[in-house]
């Protein structure tokens, strides 16, 4: 796989109760292309609240001890908020393969968001794949992207 990210670090995973079985999914599509992750929670489908499993993955991928982070709730808006409340977050949802491509080619997106009652089965394991091989284009994208952070 071709990308920016540095895959011999663990990626950071995690997800409410809505992007359980997404979660679930994705740790074994993980596994099968020979990726180390960690899950962050939750580790079941009783309801639980997003910014609890949310925080520690921005953290974890803040860190830089991560290679990137991947967030399911819903919606993914409840994630991604959450994960942008980080300085050196960028967190995208995305519903789908050309969003997933576009929000690392314009956005350098750390953490991808996917909101899990909207896509299809089969779809989430596309965006990852499409995320984590797509790389950052810089050029007239990195004046944007270096405004983004509050500092």
């Amino acid at each position: 796989m071709n990308s920016s990210f540095d895959l011999s670090k663990p990626i950071a995973i995690g997800s409410d109760h809505a992007g359980f079985d997404y979660k679930e999914q994705l740790i074994s599509f993980l596994e099968g292309k020979g990726l180390t992750y960690k899950d962050f929670g939750t580790y079941s489908k009783d309801s639980v609240d997003y910014p609890d499993f949310a925080h520690p993955v921005a953290e974890a991928v803040e860190s830089g001890d991560y290679a990137f982070g991947i967030l399911l709730c819903g919606s993914a808006n409840g994630v991604a908020i959450t994960a942008n409340k980080h300085q050196h977050i960028r967190a995208g949802i995305c519903w789908g393969d050309e969003i997933a491509k576009l929000v690392r080619q314009h956005n350098d997106a750390n953490v991808l968001c996917i909101p899990a009652r909207f896509v299809r089965e089969g779809d989430a394991e596309k965006m990852v794949s499409t995320f984590i091989t797509t790389v950052f284009e810089g050029g007239r994208h990195a004046n944007r992207v270096a405004k983004i952070a509050c500092s």
